[in-house]
């Protein structure tokens, strides 16, 4: 069973960066996408950003331009670089991973909250 960790959240003020990882234990098998979500208080969750096995990446209008996701195969990790954070930024962020090849499955990291003070 592979285990998606997620590390970096933390207390910035606005207009502050943060870097978030998302380390795959165990290793993700064929093709797959990977992707940040997050989830404000009150709100439901919500797609931020996400990377394919190639490298081809997708955002949310929100924060284009602001975030910048990649990921490094060789070590099964994902990063989710936010500059420019507001206070609408705030909230718990996911990571999740999805095969979309011969090997299907679809995890979910256990979240790492962010907090964007004005």
């Amino acid at each position: 069973q592979v285990q998606l960790v997620e590390s970096g959240g933390g207390l910035v003020q606005a207009g502050g960066s943060l870097r978030l990882s998302c380390a795959a234990s165990g290793g993700l098998l064929s093709n797959n996408v990977m992707g940040w979500f997050r989830q404000a208080p009150g709100k439901q969750r919500e797609l931020v950003a996400t990377i394919t096995s190639l490298g081809l990446t997708k955002y949310a209008e929100s924060v284009k331009g602001r975030f910048t996701i990649r990921r490094e195969n060789a070590k099964n990790t994902m990063y989710l670089q936010m500059n420019s954070l507001k206070p609408e930024d705030t909230g718990v962020y996911y990571c999740n991973a999805l095969g979309t090849g011969w090997a299907r499955y679809d995890y979910w990291g256990q979240g790492t909250q962010v907090t964007v003070s004005s």
